[in-house]
């Protein structure tokens, strides 16, 4: 039996890989479950994608247009999103840098190889 230990941590601590040219991502993860803080540049695209995980992306800061099915939609700050594991996604970064905090589960494995 595996004893529960509770963990915690703060992003101010947590290292920042640059995934590429104005993208940078913190990445927390447990046996079923992670956590991604991005901090993206304006006007930065995400191209569409899907993925077999569940996703929440929390905005928490800026303005960014999503591409979800057919159908596009601005979030800002405070807007929490469910993307169904398989749905297709992608992302505009708008006026200013925003700040997006994806959770995922099981967590993403292909995440945790190096960016290259």
């Amino acid at each position: 039996m595996t004893e529960l230990t509770m963990q915690a941590w703060n992003w101010g601590t947590i290292p920042r890989e640059v995934l590429r040219e104005g993208v940078v991502r913190q990445m927390i993860y447990g046996e079923r479950l992670m956590i991604c803080r991005l901090t993206i540049s304006a006007g930065t695209t995400v191209p569409p994608h899907r993925h077999s995980h569940e996703q929440f992306t929390i905005v928490e800061r800026g303005r960014v247009r999503y591409v979800l099915g057919t159908d596009e939609k601005v979030f800002g700050p405070g807007d929490v999103i469910l993307l169904p594991g398989g749905f297709w996604h992608g992302a505009t970064m708008l006026e200013e840098e925003a700040v997006l905090v994806d959770i995922f589960s099981p967590i993403r494995e292909d995440f945790l190889e190096p960016a290259r």
